[in-house]
């Protein structure tokens, strides 16, 4: 939950999400257009997505011969409960228990 909740914490990657869900798979220069951000940030945030297993890609080849990653929103809901919190608040470190943001 709490990889979830990190990842979506984010303008540009609930951007990323929105998009994909709505429009559907797309290469990494254009969600990066489409969003308004450099290619290595749309990178940053896209690998952020995938490690809470919210996005996943493959790779094809363009025509010139060279790979590119083609990223689709995987179906998810989230759901909150008190319960879950207190469950997932004992997997935090004291580090992040006492307010750092680093993660």
């Amino acid at each position: 939950m709490l990889k979830v909740l990190d990842a979506l914490s984010n303008r540009h990657r609930l951007r990323a999400v929105a998009r994909l869900a709505s429009a559907g798979p797309a290469y990494i220069s254009q969600l990066a257009r489409d969003i308004g951000i450099s290619r290595p940030l749309m990178h940053l945030h896209l690998r952020k997505l995938e490690a809470a297993g919210l996005v996943t890609w493959t790779v094809e080849t363009a025509e010139d011969g060279k790979a590119i990653s083609l990223y689709q929103v995987e179906p998810f809901a989230v759901t909150i409960t008190p319960t879950l919190i207190a469950e997932s608040a004992h997997t935090l470190s004291a580090e992040q228990a006492a307010g750092s943001t680093d993660s």
